[in-house]
């Protein structure tokens, strides 16, 4: 298993090893121990969920607030994706930039996101079939979000706008600078 830190250190790509002949291949995809010793702590994943959307659904950006913020570790089962963790950290040195990574079935890279860091994908491919392995459980009453389209972060979403598909809830998510954040001196992995 490879680790690749990105230009916001804390978000990190994963690219599983895969051996493979003929008849086809076997590849390991976590491994608590190995993530442990390259972050430096203990993340206790507790629940998995998958989604299967069409071309052009954009989902998020989306968050848990404490004390259920949520650690994702996501990747593309099928398909392709371009997948968006931004920093909402006040006081973080990155706090609103954003780190676009590809996901696919094919380059089956997967990305770590850090509590603290909203999350979003859009469909690349025909359909995508997406998985998400969390920390902590879905709580709707700490569920935010903000607005895809926000001018201060600006996120090339690759897709023309009239392409998008969103939810009625995505499409009214707060702008940034509205929007409940988290503090970045407060260490939540403890």
């Amino acid at each position: 298993m490879k680790f690749i830190r990105t230009e916001i250190s804390d978000v990190v790509l994963i690219e599983p090893s895969r051996i493979g002949d003929d008849r086809g291949y076997f590849s390991e995809t976590f491994r608590a121990d190995t993530l442990k010793e390259f972050l430096g702590f203990q993340v206790n994943f507790c629940q998995d969920n998958e989604s299967k959307s069409g071309f052009g659904v954009l989902r998020g950006l989306h968050f848990q607030v404490p004390p259920f913020a949520q650690t994702k570790l996501v990747k593309v089962i099928q398909g392709k994706v371009l997948d968006v963790a931004v920093d909402i950290r006040k006081g973080s040195p990155t706090f609103g930039k954003h780190v676009a990574v590809e996901l696919s079935s094919e380059n089956r890279l997967q990305m770590f996101v850090p509590k603290g860091f909203a999350h979003g994908f859009v469909v690349l491919s025909e359909t995508a079939i997406f998985n998400y392995k969390v920390d902590n459980y879905y709580n709707q009453p700490s569920d935010r979000g903000i607005a895809f389209d926000d001018p201060s972060i600006g996120i090339d979403w690759v897709l023309k706008f009239e392409d998008l598909k969103l939810s009625r809830k995505d499409q009214k998510q707060h702008l940034l600078k509205e929007a409940d954040l988290f503090d970045f001196n407060i260490d939540l992995y403890a």
